[in-house]
C-alpha cells in the first residue's frame, strides 16, 4: 500500500529562525531502482542513502538539468552513481567486486572521493565539487560539501529500509549585512544560537521515525514548539534515460566489424542498461540493419 508521503519532497521554513529544511521519502522510486539488482544489504542501503541525498541536494538548487552524485574508490564497492533531474526524475547504480563487511564508507569505497556534478539541460555549463571520503557515512561527507561549496552549515539525517529511503536536511541561512557592523554581530550570534537549538531538537530523531513518520507528524514530533511553515510537496520518481535509439547509437559507434564479430561469436548482440537492467537485443538481421540505415545514401531528388 502506498504511504501518504511516499515519493514526495517536502520543503519547510522556520518562521522565526534563519533555517530551512527538506524532507524526502523514496518508496516506489527506490524499490524500482533496486529490484532488478541483487545488491548485498550494505550496498543497497548505501545506494538508498545516496539517492535520498541526491534528491535533497537537487531540492536546494535552482537549475534545469541533471545532478550526479558519484563515489569512486578502490574498495569492495568501487563505484556508486545517483542522478536526479531538476524535476526529481531519479536513477542510480552501484558496482561492487566483493560482498562488503563494513558500512563505513572509508572501508566500503576505499581510498576515493565524492563528486557532485551539476549540468544544465543543454550541457553547455557544468559545476563540479569534489570532497574526500572523510566520514563514515554519506551524510558526513555531504555536510562538508555544503560547508565548503555553498558556505551553508548543514545537517543530514538518512535512513534506509528494504522498502523506503528517507532523508532530512536542515540548513542555516545567511544573516547580517545590515547598516551596522555591531548589529550584524548581534544578528549572527542570535542566528547561531537558533541554529544550535534547532539541531538539538532534530538530533532526537530516530532512524525509525525518519522512515515511518509523514512530514506533518515528523515536524510536529521534532519542532512542535516552533513556528514551522510546510509547503506543498513535489513528486519524486524513478526514470531511466535508456532507449533503443541510444543503444543503436552506441553500437554504431563500435563500428560494423566489431558488432558483426559479436554476432558471429554469440548469435546476437545484447546491451543491458546498467541503471534499470533492461536488455536490448539485436539479432543478426537487426545488427546488419544498423549499418545499412547509417550508410545508405539519401534518395536523389525527384525530377519533374
Amino acid at each position: 500500500m502506498r504511504r501518504a508521503d511516499g515519493d514526495r519532497m517536502h520543503r519547510f521554513l522556520f518562521e522565526r529562525f534563519p533555517v530551512r529544511g527538506h524532507l524526502v521519502h523514496l518508496d516506489a522510486s527506490y524499490r524500482a531502482l533496486v529490484e532488478h539488482h541483487d545488491y548485498p544489504p550494505i550496498v543497497r542501503e548505501t545506494l538508498g542513502e545516496a539517492l535520498a541525498s541526491t534528491a535533497l541536494l537537487v531540492a536546494t538548487l535552482k537549475f534545469e538539468g541533471l545532478l550526479t552524485l558519484q563515489m569512486q574508490g578502490n574498495g569492495p564497492m568501487h563505484l556508486l552513481v545517483a542522478q536526479s533531474t531538476h524535476g526529481h526524475a531519479m536513477r542510480g547504480v552501484a558496482r561492487y567486486t566483493a560482498e562488503p563487511e563494513s558500512r563505513d564508507l572509508r572501508a566500503l569505497v576505499g581510498e576515493g572521493h565524492v563528486t557532485v556534478t551539476v549540468e544544465n539541460a543543454e550541457r553547455t555549463s557544468r559545476y563540479q565539487g569534489v570532497v574526500p571520503l572523510s566520514g563514515a557515512r554519506i551524510a558526513e561527507c555531504l555536510e562538508g560539501y555544503f560547508l565548503n561549496s555553498e558556505q551553508l552549515p548543514s545537517r543530514l539525517w538518512l535512513s534506509v529500509t528494504p522498502e523506503r529511503a528517507s532523508g532530512l536536511l536542515l540548513q542555516r541561512l545567511p544573516v547580517g549585512s545590515t547598516a551596522s557592523a555591531e548589529e550584524d554581530l548581534v544578528e549572527i550570534a542570535a542566528a547561531d544560537e537558533d541554529w544550535q537549538r534547532v539541531l538539538m531538537l532534530a538530533n532526537t530523531l530516530t532512524n525509525h521515525e525518519l522512515v515511518s513518520l509523514g512530514a506533518d507528524e515528523l515536524l510536529h514530533r521534532l519542532f512542535h514548539e516552533e513556528d514551522v511553515r510546510l509547503f506543498e510537496p513535489t513528486p519524486v520518481y524513478f526514470q531511466c534515460a535508456c532507449s533503443r535509439e541510444r543503444v543503436v547509437g552506441i553500437l554504431r559507434s563500435l563500428g560494423a566489424e566489431e558488432v558483426q564479430s559479436i554476432v558471429a561469436e554469440r548469435g546476437n548482440v545484447e546491451v543491458r542498461c546498467e541503471f534499470c537492467n533492461r536488455a536490448y537485443e539485436f539479432d543478426a538481421v537487426d545488427a546488419a540493419g544498423l549499418f545499412v540505415a547509417a550508410t545508405s545514401p539519401s534518395a536523389p531528388p525527384a525530377k519533374h
